[in-house]
């Protein structure tokens, strides 16, 4: 006998309507997300070299080869170092300069807020591309500003050392995204009760006891979830770095992703190592993220 609810749906019309409304979005899912994924991990422990990505006649089983070639190349250390600087500008860079900046105007301590908004999010509207070749003109080449202003004090200087090829790059990736943190920050400082913060100062409390005590608590959660953001996003690093350096000189400049795409378009493409550097970016994201989350846990625990 078959139970039919109140308002005429039995269960059965129930779980037939969650599936259509469910499957568009799970084939899609499938074919955009978990099939390149899984395909990307399979082809890691390949042989494949050409031909037709689909035809496993192709394919031969390779083991960890390409993690052995991966591990056994020099540019791949430099690229990680690099990535990890990256990582490091974004999560005690662009985080606490960002919420530095959205505090000052979410709390009208200065004047022309909106102009200044404006400002600093503009980086973030302007292309990649465009940014990059405008800083590389800046920083970088035989003919760069700042090479011309070294020269006037010294001559002889031709070229800025390598061990700083990295600095211009953090310094842009630096500027190009902190709004999106401010943004992020302003939008949530403005869903705290005012009279919550207006209370404390009554009660006596400085500007720092009011940040420390009320507004950090409240934003912990979006703090946790901006490190992510910066992560994950540290380690996509491509279009900006591709334009001002392409790894350049000796892949002191170089990043996982750059990396990646040498191996796959480059002189003879190496598809398999291409393919094990992505599923090791992956991973170092997950290790990176469940820090991130380990230490939010342990400190909100404290609390």
């Amino acid at each position: 006998m078959t139970i039919r609810r109140s308002d005429g749906f039995n269960s059965s019309e129930e779980k037939t309507s969650y599936i259509l409304l469910v499957l568009p979005a799970l084939l899609i899912y499938l074919f955009v997300m978990a099939f390149p994924v899984i395909s990307s991990i399979l082809l890691s422990f390949s042989t494949y070299r050409s031909g037709h990505i689909l035809d496993l006649s192709n394919h031969g089983f390779g083991g960890l080869a390409a993690y052995r070639d991966i591990f056994s190349d020099s540019n791949f250390y430099l690229a990680l170092r690099n990535n990890l600087f990256i990582v490091f500008i974004s999560v005690f860079g662009q985080i606490p300069l960002g919420f530095f900046l959205a505090y000052i105007l979410s709390r009208g301590l200065i004047k022309g807020t909106d102009l200044f908004q404006a400002m600093i999010y503009l980086p973030n509207v302007i292309s990649a591309v465009i940014i990059g070749i405008l800083f590389k003109r800046f920083f970088l080449g035989s003919h760069s500003i700042v090479l011309e202003i070294q020269r006037h004090f010294n001559p002889e200087a031709m070229y800025i050392p390598s061990s700083m090829d990295m600095i211009p790059v953090l310094g842009v990736i630096l500027w190009m995204y902190t709004g999106i943190y401010v943004l992020i920050f302003l939008a949530n400082l403005q869903k705290i009760d005012v009279s919550v913060i207006e209370a404390s100062k009554i009660d006596g409390a400085s500007e720092m006891q009011t940040l420390r005590y009320i507004i950090l608590p409240a934003l912990s959660g979006v703090i946790v979830t901006c490190a992510i953001l910066a992560i994950s996003g540290s380690l996509k690093s491509f279009d900006l770095i591709f334009i001002m350096t392409e790894g350049r000189p000796a892949q002191t400049t170089s990043v996982l992703s750059l990396y990646m795409y040498l191996k796959a378009f480059r002189r003879a493409p190496d598809f398999p190592v291409a393919n094990a550097i992505s599923t090791i970016m992956v991973i170092i994201c997950f290790i990176l993220i469940g820090v991130t989350r380990f230490i939010e846990k342990r400190f909100s625990s404290g609390d």
